[in-house]
């Protein structure tokens, strides 16, 4: 080989070198970001299974109302027992008068604040919620939850626009002493503005085809506090760190219809769903005219994940019931067995049911 020839061979091998070093230099972002998300989606698809298989999932163990006597005396108010497996009570905004698109929401529709007590078989205790709080309160219940061991896992609205400014804060907090943990959460309702308990609303009729409301979603609700609640369950168990959470708590859809006259509702609610019908779902309740308010999380940690989308229409009961059908359809979901479950958490005081169903903690 001359030396000219020489030259030039080297000159490939060299120009050779720099190409694979230039390729080696763009792909590897991008390969490390591919492993990094496959990483993360396999952490989260396959937390839930890897904790169960270790026997380090700890499960809810079942209470009596009586059992949490004490939690009740603190809060100064009463709760009931959710299927045996969570304690819940509700805290209704009966002073606040919002107006939302012209229409006036009552505590039963979108203004109940309620925290759910659970016990598990390590003797811990888990403490969940959603507090309603005026927009001029709300940096100063942060800073209350704050101080009393509470985290913060959303902070989001349930309505569309309103009057006054009302937004919604889901909260989350373990410990092994309920009353200590009542203690805090009584701190942190009364920095809410959050009034006492209010005597429960006559009951009377609602000027809704319920029966109706049942046949377009296929379920069976329940009339309180001036509305009517359908309930639907997530079919999978839903799993937050090392704990099984109990069924309806924290995995729920449901819709709440506020009679407005002639048949008529304000409806007002949220779905529950994982990341692969999120799209399905919306598309659903667009095609029947259902105003969507939110997309979010309600928790950091749980798995599988889950979003909830918040909801928003006015107009025939039963027609607005049918919209909600497909959306429903779209999801892992089942009829709560016993809808009262919704209507607890959002109403004054509602008297705990013979056989109460799982309430939502959206």
């Amino acid at each position: 080989m001359s030396a000219c020839e020489s030259h030039e061979h080297e000159g490939r091998v060299t120009a050779l070198r720099r190409r694979k070093l230039l390729a080696m230099a763009v792909l590897t972002p991008a390969v490390a970001r591919l492993g990094i998300a496959d990483g993360i989606a396999d952490a989260r698809a396959g937390s839930a299974a890897r904790t169960k298989s270790a026997g380090r999932l700890i499960s809810p163990v079942p209470t009596t109302q009586a059992g949490w006597a004490e939690v009740a005396k603190t809060l100064g108010r009463s709760g009931n027992m959710i299927r045996g497996l969570f304690y819940h009570t509700p805290f209704p905004r009966w002073d606040l008068r919002v107006v939302s698109r012209g229409i006036p929401v009552t505590p039963g529709l979108a203004l109940g604040s309620h925290a759910s007590f659970v016990r598990y078989s390590d003797g811990s205790i888990m403490v969940m919620g959603d507090l309603v709080v005026t927009e001029s309160r709300l940096q100063r219940l942060t800073d209350a939850l704050q101080a009393h061991g509470f985290i913060q896992t959303a902070i989001h609205k349930h309505l569309l626009e309103q009057t006054p400014p009302v937004w919604w804060t889901h909260v989350h907090t373990h410990g092994h002493d309920p009353v200590d943990l009542a203690r805090g959460l009584r701190a942190v309702m009364e920095e809410s503005g959050t009034p006492p308990p209010s005597p429960p609303p006559s009951p009377g009729r609602l000027d809704l085809d319920t029966a109706g409301i049942d046949a377009a979603l296929g379920s069976h609700g329940t009339a309180g506090a001036g509305i009517y609640t359908c309930t639907f369950i997530r079919r999978e168990t839903v799993v937050d760190g090392n704990r099984a959470l109990p069924p309806g708590l924290g995995a729920t859809t449901a819709f709440n219809f506020q009679p407005i006259g002639g048949g008529r509702a304000a409806l007002n609610g949220d779905f529950v769903m994982i990341a692969s019908e999120v799209q399905d779902a919306i598309g659903a309740l667009r095609r029947g005219s259902i105003d969507l308010v939110e997309l979010h999380n309600h928790g950091l940690t749980e798995e599988p994940r889950l979003f909830f989308t918040h909801i928003w229409a006015v107009g025939d009961a039963v027609t607005l019931a049918r919209a909600l059908r497909p959306a429903v359809a779209a999801t892992n979901v089942a009829p709560s067995s016993n809808s009262t479950e919704r209507k607890a958490e959002s109403t004054a005081e509602s008297t705990a049911d013979p056989e109460p169903g799982p309430r939502s903690s959206r």
